[in-house]
């Protein structure tokens, strides 16, 4: 759906007075877009094959194999525990 001309010159006003009052935000709006450009070429120009694992999954996975690992050691510990009253348990009968 295209722009009228009163929202072209609206969105153009807009953009002015963010440009006249805050240009770190410009100029970080335009880094974004630039990296944006960028990474959209990376992925257009990419062979198809296999994708480099991101830093954010790699990081991801890590947390749940320790999560995993230390749910199996406080089951582990439970289980050792409980065994070791029921010993107890049988012992003083």
């Amino acid at each position: 759906m295209a722009w009228s001309q009163d929202e072209e010159r609206m969105l153009a006003q807009i953009e002015q007075h963010l440009v006249d009052d805050d240009p770190r935000l410009v100029a970080r709006l335009e880094s974004f877009n630039e990296r944006a450009r960028r990474s959209d070429e990376k992925a257009e120009g990419g062979s198809g094959g296999r994708r480099k694992a991101r830093r954010s999954t790699v990081i991801i996975l890590i947390s749940w194999l320790l999560i995993a690992t230390l749910v199996a050691t406080l089951l582990i510990m439970v289980l050792r525990h409980e065994a070791a009253a029921a010993l107890a348990l049988a012992a003083s009968f």
